[in-house]
Parts: structure tokens; sequence; C-alpha cells
């Protein structure tokens, strides 16, 4: 086999929280064609195995890994339909998202404008339906292509397969760790954007003047909202929002409403809604705050940053006072968007 094998590897380096332990053994994909050898390998040794993209939404435990890491580096990017409205693009799974967005909106197309200077690799973004700004990849995700380790052979599944929701698909709830995801296919659009868009970004045009819209014009009002708002990983040890956003029933907010009539809450299908958990978390004198190493930023307390943790229990320990003290003020309970490793 020509993929290399690395042992007792420092994950922490491979992840953007810069906590962790070391995993037992590390590879790289850069093709589909790897992985049925790689994974039967590790099943044959009874070893355990994790799929490890762009390291920006994934928590290492302090025993580390006792598998195999696999590396998703597989490439591509290529147009594969057109109509006179769409195009349909499919990118390998290893693709840097940002690059992704970057080289659509130089052709001119729309649909992922809003969810650039993302972290991560394309196939990382429909585990977890990554979302922002008024879009998120469910809207534009045709289908995508992966390895499944049940019936060890490449599938497609289409947008309904996904299970897609806030967040949230089957890759990170019913079907964890079955898939290896190694191709997404998209639909985008040569329409221009259109608003109303979200209310920052909206915000953020207005304050310009601006009424040309191109998905130029969003992608750079984004990336200078998030510049704003959300530390460098690489200067600043974190991984992006790291709580979910609030869903609450419409009962529960009504009875919010009577202690706290200015809570934010935006409507979301079946008569959900959606309140900013980062205002939640600033309600509780948190924001700012360093928790056992760890800081609440102190422009967005939806994001830990790590200052001076050394460990995942640094970590593990702040997550749970800040969770504590939401639940203990508004009776919510809120939870991390990260995965674990």
């Amino acid at each position: 086999m020509s993929i290399t094998i690395h042992t007792d590897v420092p994950l922490k380096n491979y992840v953007t929280m810069r906590l962790g332990g070391r995993a037992r053994f590390m590879a790289d994909l850069h093709s589909p064609s790897e992985i049925h050898e790689i994974v039967q390998r590790a099943k044959e040794q009874q070893l355990p195995v994790f799929v490890l993209g762009g390291g920006s939404n994934t928590l290492v435990h302090d025993d580390g890994y006792q598998g195999l890491v696999l590396r998703n580096r597989i490439p591509g990017f290529e147009v594969i339909g057109e109509t006179a409205s769409d195009v349909t693009i499919k990118v390998g799974a290893g693709e840097s998202w940002d690059d992704v967005v970057r080289r659509t909106v130089e052709m001119r197309l729309s649909g992922i404008e809003a969810l650039s200077a993302i972290p991560g690799t394309a196939g990382a973004a429909p585990v977890q339906n990554i979302g922002a700004y008024g879009q998120e990849v469910a809207e534009t995700l045709i289908s995508l292509e992966a390895y499944d380790e049940q019936t060890s052979q490449i599938v497609t599944l289409s947008n309904a397969d996904c299970l897609f929701s806030y967040r949230n698909s089957m890759f990170r709830s019913s079907a964890l760790g079955r898939y290896i995801i190694t191709s997404i296919t998209l639909r985008l659009f040569k329409a221009a954007p259109a608003p109303p868009f979200y209310k920052a970004v909206q915000e953020y045009l207005d304050e310009r003047s601006t009424t040309l819209y191109t998905p130029e014009v969003i992608r750079q009002a984004v990336m200078a909202i998030r510049a704003d708002k959300l530390p460098d990983p690489k200067e600043r040890p974190n991984t992006g929002s790291f709580f979910k956003n609030a869903i609450v029933e419409d009962w529960q907010l009504n009875d919010l409403k009577k202690d706290y009539p200015d809570i934010p809450a935006y409507d979301m299908p079946d008569q959900l809604y959606k309140i900013p958990t980062g205002w939640l978390i600033e309600q509780t004198g948190l924001k700012g705050q360093l928790l056992h190493g760890m800081r609440v930023h102190d422009k967005n307390a939806l994001v830990l940053i790590n200052e001076s943790a050394t460990s995942y229990e640094d970590l593990a320990t702040a997550r749970t006072e800040i969770i504590g003290a939401v639940r203990d003020k508004f009776r919510i309970q809120i939870s991390q968007e990260p995965l674990e490793m």
C-alpha cells in the first residue's frame, strides 16, 4: 500500500483548539481508492477509525485516540452540469471549504457566498450542516459520495438521505462513524444574491451605502464581519462557535419573555425559536471571563479561546461552568458544536 501510516502523533498539532493527547496511528487520504484497504486493515486489528478534516470543529481528549486517524485530503473541483440558471459542481472532500467558496464566487455563482471564511474541509461541511449569515450547506448540496464502512462500498447519498437539520445531519447522529465522505456535489445559481440579507450583513452593506449585490460583495462583507467577531485560530486557538444556538418551543419563549422582555429570538420551522446562545452567556456575566485557561471571547460569547489551558480537562471544566450558568439563569440546556474524537 502506498499510503504512509504514522505512529504516536500529537493530535493537538492537528486541531485548532490545540489541546489533546496523541493518536496511535495517523494517515492521509488522497484518493477514494485508498479507503477500502486501510479501513479493512484497521478492522482486522480491531482499531477504531476517525476521519479528521481541518480540525476546526473537533476536540481531542487528553488520552488521545487509540485507533487510526485518517486526515481527508481528497482533492477535486469540477463543473459537472450547467443550465440557464444554475451550475452543478463536484468537490473533493479534502478541499479547503473557503477555497471552494472563493472559486465559486469568482465564477459569479451564488448560494454559498455567506459561508465564506468558515475553516475546515468541504467534506466536513455536510457533517454539521455548516451555516452562517442566512445560508446553510443543506440548501445547495444535491448529493455526496461516501465510503460506507458497513457495506465496504462507495455510495451516493441524496440531500434527503443526509437528514439535515440545524447544525446537524445523520453523520453526527444516527450514522456517526459509518461513512467517510469522499466528495460533495453542489448546485449553485447564476442569479445575483437578493435582499433581504441576514441582519448583520444588511447593516454592513447599508453602512457603506452598498446597493449592488454580487456574490463577491456578500463574501467580502461576511469576511469582514467574521474577522471582527471571530479570532483567527492560527493566532488564538479556538473552534469558532463553541456552542450551538439554543432552540426552544413557543411556550418556553413566552415564559422567558416575562422575565426578559428583550430576549432575542428568531422563527424556525415547527413553532420553534432560535435564541442566540452568545446573548444567553453574556447575560450570565461570563463574556470576557477567563475560566480554567479558556477565555469567553469578549466580542462573541459563543467562542471559547484557549489562552492558557493545558488539557482537555481544563476545557471540559470551563464548558460545564458555562452550561450550568445558562441553565441556572434561563432553564435552557445549551450544547457544544464541536465533535469529540
